[in-house]
């Protein structure tokens, strides 16, 4: 892995996604909407692209524009925004089609961990959000890619620690946004988990 493309790496947990891949030393070609969500700290260190991940071009763009990738973050996110949304499934379709297209493999794709659980246990607040997560994960299981779909619970500001990953279900109730973000990167090179949903949190013996 030497070149990656993010979206979503302006968000919190994407700005670890993109820290983590330069103290990797890889290169990294980053998706981005409008200049001032961009921080001063990327600039001049990644290859930024303007666009949007609902627009098919756009995508395309970033994929395939000037050095081509070797894999693929997304970190798409609603700005805590907890209404019926089609964006984040409209992305991840167009990522899919994209890397197709470029016939790139790996993926590392972020949800939810409220997926690992049965809707009875999923506060009703986060139910539209929680639809829209179960559309990424069905479309990112039918991609045929070596996908790896990250399912974090609770993402807190707390300093890197020991972390637990598991299939297929939940390890624990937090994750650190760090500890994430190097996962996001790290799992790209792991193939025991390309075609898993992974539950992480940080890990007891951390606590």
């Amino acid at each position: 892995m030497q070149r990656i493309a993010v979206i979503g790496g302006t968000g919190m947990t994407g700005q670890c996604v993109v820290d983590h891949a330069l103290e990797k030393g890889l290169k990294v070609r980053l998706l981005y909407r409008t200049e001032p969500t961009v921080p001063e700290r990327f600039k001049g260190k990644v290859q930024l692209v303007q666009g949007d991940a609902t627009k098919l071009e756009d995508v395309k763009n970033l994929i395939e524009g000037d050095g081509a990738v070797d894999g693929v973050c997304v970190i798409l996110g609603t700005r805590n925004k907890l209404e019926a949304t089609t964006e984040l499934s409209r992305g991840t379709e167009n990522v899919i089609k994209a890397m197709k297209d470029a016939k790139l493999t790996k993926l590392s794709i972020v949800m939810s961990s409220f997926l690992l659980r049965p809707l009875k246990e999923v506060p009703a607040v986060f139910h539209k959000l929680n639809e829209e997560h179960k559309r990424m994960l069905d479309l990112t299981k039918a991609s045929g890619l070596d996908y790896i779909a990250i399912l974090p619970p609770h993402i807190s500001d707390e300093p890197a620690s020991e972390y637990t990953v598991v299939h297929d279900e939940a390890p624990g109730r937090m994750v650190s946004k760090d500890d994430l973000g190097k996962f996001i990167v790290d799992s790209l090179d792991q193939p025991e988990h390309y075609g898993k949903v992974c539950g992480i949190a940080k890990s007891v013996k951390a606590n």
